[in-house]
């Protein structure tokens, strides 16, 4: 089956090309466009699509917040954001809205096509810039402030888990994976946000992205 994709942006012409370039793929199918935030979400509703390639500046509802949405009412469809903003606050609001891969819109068309299969088969995926800008930024950060990356703290069993739940996997999937307990998996996963000093799973993922454990 193909996956099937809605394209979210309120220009046209970058609609076409993408639309263009997408079915041109014998695995992929474009099978509705929108040109708002609510548009978008009445589309996912009747369309059911696989994957939301979705801009953030669009009129009536921006991006995020329509994201925030689709993640919240029909989680079986993932968002990738195509966007023009590549400092770390959009990224970071992006992924806490539930987005599963950060673009940018000049992105060339492999990384466009590689973050569709990569999303598609329920991985994360940022854009090779986007992943560079993040660990420059870290360790200006840690440089600044005169910290030291918690990283090294981590077991071995909470590195994999790491990497694993960043993927996107959920605690089933890692449970499966490792062959361990939901609940060990939950047990590990707390205790990689306490040493890291992070607060969430897009935390977590950001962190992934900065350290390069994920692309």
């Amino acid at each position: 089956m193909p996956i099937r994709i809605l394209l979210a942006d309120d220009h046209t012409v970058l609609r076409d090309g993408l639309r263009a370039l997408l079915e041109r793929q014998p695995d992929m199918v474009v099978v509705a466009e929108a040109a708002d935030g609510r548009e978008c979400i009445h589309l996912v509703e009747t369309e059911m699509p696989d994957l939301v390639l979705m801009d953030i500046g669009m009129p009536n509802m921006n991006g995020i917040e329509a994201t925030r949405r689709i993640a919240e009412d029909q989680p079986q469809t993932a968002v990738v954001i195509l966007s023009m903003h590549q400092d770390e606050s959009y990224v970071l609001r992006s992924l806490k809205a539930g987005a599963k891969g950060y673009l940018l819109k000049d992105s060339l068309r492999t990384e466009v096509l590689e973050a569709v299969r990569t999303v598609a088969r329920g991985r994360s995926y940022f854009t090779r810039k986007i992943g560079r800008m993040l660990q420059e930024d870290y360790v200006r950060l840690l440089e600044s402030r005169g910290l030291e990356d918690s990283y090294d703290l981590l077991t071995g069993r909470e590195r994999e888990i790491l990497q694993l739940v960043a993927e996107g996997k959920a605690n089933k999937e890692v449970a499966t994976l490792l062959n361990i307990g939901v609940t060990t998996v939950e047990t590990h996963r707390t205790h990689i946000l306490q040493k890291l000093g992070l607060h969430s799973v897009p935390d977590l993922i950001l962190y992934a992205v900065r350290k390069g454990i994920i692309a």
